[in-house]
């Protein structure tokens, strides 16, 4: 099937918008590819050091010439339960390399966060920083010059982008990411969430509903629920950064240990040292990033993605867009159903077909790229299934019908036409909705703005019989500048609750909402943020708001006169120093806004008194949104 006319005008779009910036990231692999083992370049006391603690036989191959050694990067900690799994995975690394003649040593770990704890709570404003700092730390772990390939053990919501923008930074390196797998099922997520809105309407106590969060997150594994960290696992399938098949598994599982030795192998056998070279700047171009975005459109993932894939895609010289987003989510039809947007969770999705039954889909439609990946077969073999065989590792074709039509369909009965998210635009700026979760009678609302610039005044408000029968609530100050742009998944409850009682109710903000969120009409990133003097900034209780998801527009209803006119409103949020928080003022003070990438590390672009500077290049030039043209030269 040849590319679809829209995914290929995407496409070369973005690849002639990047092709100054793209080879530049190019030379610079170029610059840092050496022939030889990457250790053939340390002196003999840089090596003496690098190998002092290893046993004789590996010992005995760093000091040779001719065997790869494979780095581990391993966001390994207790507390996520994604991530436990990973304790032991070095181990089996390592004696997968011995037994091929090779190396493999944990080059580091990254700091790995889990936002499930922090919502609702000061820590959460670390939270994308974190990814940065996981990017910054993986460089540091490579930093050394030791390794030919690297291994990168990690799942999660910022885990996974951080990783990924630090693997790029060594583009000249082959790179395999190994996951761990979701937990099993626990209670249904429909469930969970009628339990969390009863305890917000004061009709379940703290015992109940601690025991249906236990009952949901009860075991080692990632959360069953399709948010960021499942979400990131499509992603690098879809880019072919994974091993195929791999993303679903559950710990625990005898597939998952062959699955990961299998990882290994393939790591050593794909560094420059041997006959199959496939460095990870190589493999990941525009092509790859348009399917991240498709199998992001496609299974109607988080929202969270909208802005680490603009900064996963600038770390490898490739400049995205909302807008790119937005037409590829305009084109691309909804295929699955999984909590937020459906019953199931991600444990059925894989029963039903999984990622290989939604490839498989996109590709023969058109709209996903055949590209090269770590594996022979491009991405037609991620269409397949891993399975047992005689203890090792086999594939076989995936199911060619889904399993569970309520959960997964082919093309030609998509749930939607359209993908799971759309671009809003208007006089308020640019913001993003998560259309997949919200019912259409939901997706348009006009109504009155309950203005606030902390989250947790609208639960006092509620309490107070204080909230208007229908409104929009608008939380403020929540933008990447403000206060690190936290998620507000705190708020799902109460507004669930109350969409529930009849009332129509809708989010407005420039902070985030966790890849769970879904149900109520929810307009976030907006961009510019108030912090930076946004049209946010000037909105005042009562104001009419209309956000229309199907039309893509959110407009505040305000003389164009009095608007002009106004006064931007102070943050009245009180600044807060604990948890760690002030050890990030420089980061809060020269990230870049959230349609580009809310970074605050260069990733090459180049900063000026905390504002990106852009590029001539990051023009869209398209007829099709002139209208946007000054807010894509100028951050407002």
């Amino acid at each position: 099937m040849s590319l679809h006319p829209r995914i290929q005008e995407v496409t070369e779009r973005i690849r002639q918008r990047s092709a100054p910036l793209r080879r530049a990231y190019l030379d610079g692999i170029d610059a840092a590819h050496h022939g030889g083992p990457q250790r053939e370049r340390l002196s003999c006391g840089n090596l003496a050091h690098a190998f002092a603690a290893c046993g004789p036989t590996d010992k005995g191959r760093l000091r040779a010439d001719a065997t790869p050694n494979l780095g581990i990067i391993n966001a390994y900690n207790d507390m996520l339960s994604a991530h436990q799994p990973f304790e032991h995975y070095p181990e089996i690394i390592r004696q997968v390399a011995r037994d091929l003649g090779a190396t493999a040593q944990v080059a580091g770990g990254v700091p790995a966060m889990c936002d499930g704890v922090t919502q609702g709570r000061p820590g959460m404003e670390l939270s994308l920083f974190s990814r940065d700092v996981i990017a910054q730390a993986t460089a540091i772990s490579l930093s050394h010059d030791m390794f030919d390939a690297a291994l990168y053990l990690g799942v999660c919501d910022k885990i996974v982008p951080g990783l990924l923008i630090g693997a790029l930074a060594f583009g000249h390196l082959p790179a395999v990411f190994v996951p761990a797998g979701p937990m099993t099922p626990g209670i249904p997520n429909k469930e969970k969430a009628a339990v969390r809105e009863r305890y917000a309407a004061g009709q379940a106590t703290r015992e109940e509903l601690l025991e249906a969060e236990a009952a949901s997150y009860h075991a080692a594994g990632t959360c069953t629920f399709y948010g960021t960290a499942n979400s990131n696992q499509v992603l690098l399938e879809a880019m072919g950064l994974q091993l195929p098949g791999t993303s679903f598994v559950n710990p625990d599982q005898p597939l998952r240990d062959v699955l990961t030795r299998a990882a290994a192998e393939r790591a050593l056998r794909i560094t420059a040292l041997g006959d199959d070279y496939r460095p990870i700047g190589r493999l990941i171009d525009e092509r790859a990033i348009v399917n991240a975005m498709a199998a992001l459109m496609a299974t109607g993932g988080s929202t969270n993605h909208t802005i680490h894939w603009i900064a996963v895609a600038r770390s490898a010289g490739v400049v995205l867009t909302w807008d790119d987003m937005d037409l590829i989510a305009q084109t691309v039809p909804l295929l699955a159903r999984v909590y937020p947007n459906g019953e199931a969770d991600v444990n059925r999705f894989a029963a039903a077909g999984g990622t290989q039954f939604v490839f498989r889909e996109l590709l023969d439609a058109g709209l996903m790229h055949d590209l090269p990946t770590i594996v022979p077969g491009g991405m037609r073999a991620f269409c397949d299934e891993p399975r047992l065989q005689d203890g090792g590792l086999a594939y076989a074709p995936g199911i060619a019908q889904s399993a569970d039509e309520d959960v997964v369909r082919p093309v030609a009965r998509a749930f939607e036409a359209q993908g799971g998210l759309r671009l809003l635009r208007g006089n308020l700026g640019r913001s993003l909705i998560k259309t997949s979760a919200v019912k259409p009678e939901y997706r348009f609302i006009e109504a009155p703005a309950v203005v606030v610039d902390d989250p947790r005044a609208l639960n006092k408000l509620h309490a107070a019989g204080a909230l208007p029968q229908d409104f929009v609530a608008v939380v403020r100050y929540q933008g990447p500048r403000a206060n690190g742009m936290p998620e507000l998944h705190s708020l799902a409850p109460l507004l669930g609750l109350l969409q529930n009682q009849g009332r129509r109710v809708a989010l407005v903000t420039d902070g985030r909402l966790s890849g769970a969120s879904g149900k109520i009409p929810a307009a976030i990133h907006l961009t510019p943020e108030a912090a930076r003097g946004g049209p946010l900034a000037k909105l005042r209780e009562g104001d009419i708001l209309r956000l229309d998801a199907e039309a893509g527009t959110l407009e505040a209803l305000v003389d164009a006169t009095e608007w002009a006119s106004r006064e931007i409103a102070p943050n009245t949020s009180p600044a807060a120093l604990d948890l760690g928080r002030n050890l990030f003022a420089i980061n809060r003070d020269v990230v870049t806004p959230a349609d580009r990438g809310g970074m605050s590390v260069s990733c090459g672009l180049p900063f000026h008194d905390g504002t990106w500077e852009y590029d001539a290049e990051y023009e869209l030039g398209d007829a099709a949104h002139a209208a946007d043209a000054p807010h894509e030269a100028k951050d407002a």
